[in-house]
């Protein structure tokens, strides 16, 4: 098995990393989640496919907003992929606003399919996923799920976020 060289690893200055990462595009989606444990949503880039069989795919979590523990109290989550149109709701979703959970599912339609979690109406696609593993890695949780249903919308331009901003493609 290969293993990086840890040594060289942590001689990367955390700002210089992020500075870098800045000039990564991501795709913008809203993960939410909605339980016995309260409803929850947040705007992540981090997030990406694991497997196609079975469809698995990582969302990853900052640890240090102790509310994001929901998603992982709940067991279930969807992430929602956003188009360009959707960049209010990236914004709102993301705490920038400092709008409450409630505010912020005000400004979208929602709909459920299969594990309760909130479905986006007119997302690009969103998978709703089982939680089948999380892991702690540094200051974020990265939780594993397994795809339960997926819904594709229009083929419509995606939201990204590069150089600290969102964009289109």
């Amino acid at each position: 098995m290969w293993m990086p060289d840890l040594l060289k690893l942590k001689n990367v200055d955390s700002v210089a990393f992020r500075e870098a990462m800045s000039r990564f595009a991501g795709a913008v989606h809203v993960v939410t989640t909605d339980g016995a444990h309260g409803r929850r949503g947040v705007t992540v880039s981090a997030a990406c496919s694991v497997s196609d069989n079975p469809a698995t795919l990582l969302v990853c979590l900052n640890r240090n907003n102790p509310l994001n523990i929901v998603f992982e109290q709940n067991g279930v989550f969807t992430l929602n992929t956003l188009s360009a149109s959707q960049q209010p709701l990236a914004v709102a979703f993301s705490g920038k606003e400092h709008l409450t959970q409630d505010q912020r599912f005000a400004l979208g339609a929602w709909e459920t399919i299969d594990t309760g979690a909130p479905v986006l109406i007119g997302a690009i696609a969103s998978f709703e996923c089982r939680l089948i593993d999380a892991k702690d890695v540094a200051t974020h949780r990265v939780l594993f799920g397994e795809v339960t249903a997926i819904k594709t919308g229009a083929s419509l331009s995606p939201l990204v976020y590069l150089n600290r901003g969102y964009h289109t493609i």
